[in-house]
C-alpha cells in the first residue's frame, strides 16, 4: 500500500513534458488587491476577534500580507490564499496541477515557503495529493490558521499600522 501510494505521489510531482504546464495557477508575486476600499474603523475592529473576517476582506488581507511580509512570515497568508483558490478548481487537471505546484512551494521539504507544520499533517496532506480533491489540503491549512490566529493576528493587532486603522 505505501509502495502503491509512494509511485502514484511521484507520478503526480514528476516534472511537466510540456510548456503548457508551466502555466502558473496564481500569481507567484502577490497581485496588488483590486482598490481595496479602506475600512471603517468599526469594520476594522472586528478583525481584532475574527481572522477569518480579516482573510475575507481585500483590504484586510493585504493589510496582514504586509505585515506578514516585514516579519518574514507571509508564507502562511500565501499558503492560505493558495489553499482558496485551489478549492475553487473544477477541472480534475488543473487540481492536480495547482496541488503539484502548492504542494512544491509550501510543503515538501526545504520548499521555497514551506510552512511550519507536523510530520503528522504533512503526511496526511502527502497521502490526499495521491489523489487530489478540493480538501486535499484542509487538514494543511486548518494548521495554519490556527497557527496565524494565535501567533500572527495578536502581534498584528498590535502593530502600528492596525492602531492607525481603528482610529
Amino acid at each position: 500500500r505505501a509502495k502503491e501510494i509512494k509511485t502514484k505521489l511521484g507520478t503526480l510531482l514528476q516534472k511537466p513534458d510540456s510548456t503548457i504546464d508551466f502555466i502558473i495557477p496564481y500569481p507567484e508575486k502577490p497581485e496588488k488587491p483590486p482598490k481595496a476600499q479602506k475600512p471603517s474603523p468599526e469594520e476594522a475592529l472586528q478583525w481584532r476577534d475574527s481572522l477569518e473576517k480579516l482573510l475575507q476582506d481585500p483590504y484586510g488581507l493585504a493589510s496582514f500580507r504586509s505585515f506578514l511580509r516585514s516579519e518574514f512570515s507571509e508564507e502562511n497568508a500565501e499558503f492560505w490564499v493558495a489553499c482558496e483558490d485551489y478549492k475553487k478548481t473544477k477541472s480534475p487537471a488543473k487540481m492536480a496541477e495547482k496541488a503539484k505546484k502548492i504542494y512544491e512551494e509550501f510543503i515538501q521539504t526545504e520548499a521555497p515557503k514551506e510552512v511550519n507544520i507536523d510530520h503528522f499533517t504533512k503526511a496526511m496532506t502527502m497521502k490526499n495529493l495521491v489523489e487530489p480533491s478540493p480538501s486535499s489540503f484542509d487538514m494543511a491549512q486548518k494548521r495554519i490558521f490556527a497557527l496565524m490566529e494565535k501567533d500572527s493576528l495578536p502581534r498584528f493587532v498590535r502593530s502600528e499600522f492596525y492602531q492607525e486603522l481603528i482610529k
